[in-house]
């Protein structure tokens, strides 16, 4: 009897061994986590907006750059979170003599881009969350222009809404990197000058175009 017992002791023992290994190393989708993106950035004007010139390039593209920060909670097999993005694209464009209309914005760069939103995803396996996510986003189209000795400190103030969808991979139990593609859409926009005087909201339409991959830490 005592043989019998200790070998379904040792049995139970190898069986459970490796479930307590993979308890143990199964990544979570719950918490704080903080990371940082990079990625490609294209903002254009929107389809009302649009010139429809053949061969004219709307387009103002570059890079972008920024941290994130967000908190996740499981419910069963989704996760349901909030998250907040700040990152500063490097995209400027040109007025064009032939296209006085060019982009809306005149001769402008890219500046700081904000976005705060909810996001919702489902396990595709234990270790990948595939999600959408979406929310508020203001972004800032700074304006480039010198006499020659002075550059001027305006800027245009978008807002808008964005929607995205990703796919995010834990490695190990704190770590994640992830690949995601936004849609944002601006319909307001005010100008600020220089003496810090705001003029009241305007209509607009202007696209973006972002892809970005983001690695981050969970605590």
């Amino acid at each position: 009897m005592r043989y019998a017992i200790a070998a379904a002791l040792a049995a139970s023992t190898m069986i459970a061994a490796p479930a307590l290994a993979q308890d143990s190393t199964d990544p979570t989708f719950t918490g704080f986590r903080v990371g940082v993106v990079g990625g490609y950035d294209i903002i254009r004007p929107g389809s009302t907006e649009d010139s429809d010139i053949d061969g004219d390039d709307q387009n103002v593209d570059g890079f972008l750059y920024g941290v994130e920060l967000g908190y996740d909670i499981g419910v069963g097999g989704a996760v349901v979170g909030v998250e907040a993005e700040l990152s500063d694209p490097t995209g400027k464009v040109e007025a064009r003599s032939t296209d006085p209309n060019f982009f809306g914005f005149g001769e402008v760069g890219t500046g700081r881009d904000i976005y705060v939103g909810l996001r919702a995803g489902v396990l595709a396996s234990p270790s990948t969350l595939i999600y959408a996510k979406g929310g508020y986003t203001n972004a800032r189209l700074n304006v480039l222009a010198t006499d020659g000795t002075t550059e001027l400190r305006e800027n245009f103030e978008l807002d808008g809404w964005r929607i995205g969808a990703g796919v995010e991979k834990a490695i190990g139990t704190n770590t994640y990197a992830k690949l995601e593609y936004r849609y944002s859409n601006y319909s307001k926009a005010n100008f600020e000058y220089d003496n810090g005087a705001i003029t009241e909201d305007f209509d607009i339409d202007t696209d973006r175009h972002q892809v970005a991959v983001g690695v981050g830490f969970r605590f």
